[in-house]
């Protein structure tokens, strides 16, 4: 089995990309929204450590953004208590998919330290100018919350340096899937 995971910058098209592949895809971002809209144990611990923002359950998404927008160092601790429950929801992704290929398309990889055993890292590189603009076009693209979550991220060079692969993604066509193509032969290979 290969765990591949997906590393690069924000908005440069990493969930796009692994779909790609055709292997089971573990995405952080849509568990997270999920842990948000069901897991009342996570909802518990966010309002007691956020009274200000936490509400009410399912927790809205608005109130997160005002968590990170409230205190620089509030990214940090709502990672805290999040990533417990995403990494539950990751080791029965990957329990449930031993035997197979699977990517793992988790934002902060690197960052929050996720040991794997024969991880392999493909990087999704795309230029800067294009993923500012694909992200404006977001509706709920929030120029803040982009500035606070790139300082919480590791330099683009050294993902870059790490990964067994560089994919590269222009946003505007799929001359991208080439380089899959050609990824998957290599992974079938080993």
């Amino acid at each position: 089995m290969n765990r591949i995971g997906i590393l690069g910058d924000i908005g440069s098209g990493k969930s796009f990309v692994s779909k790609f592949f055709g292997y089971p895809v573990f995405n952080a971002d849509k568990e997270i929204i999920k842990i948000y809209n069901n897991n009342r144990a996570c909802f518990r611990k966010l309002k007691k450590n956020f009274p200000k923002y936490i509400r009410k359950f399912p927790i809205d998404k608005s109130e997160i953004i005002n968590i990170i927008l409230g205190d620089y160092n509030n990214l940090k601790k709502l990672g805290k208590i999040v990533h417990p429950f995403v990494n539950k929801e990751l080791n029965k992704f990957l329990k449930k998919n031993k035997k197979k290929k699977v990517i793992l398309d988790i934002p902060l990889l690197l960052e929050n330290k996720i040991k794997l055993n024969g991880l392999i890292f493909i990087f999704i590189s795309s230029k800067k100018t294009d993923i500012l603009k694909k992200l404006k076009k977001r509706p709920n693209f929030n120029k803040k919350i982009y500035k606070i979550m790139k300082k919480h991220q590791l330099p683009l060079n050294y993902k870059k340096r790490r990964s067994h692969y560089i994919i590269k993604n222009n946003l505007l066509n799929k001359a991208f899937l080439r380089q899959v193509k050609y990824i998957k032969r290599e992974l079938n290979l080993k």
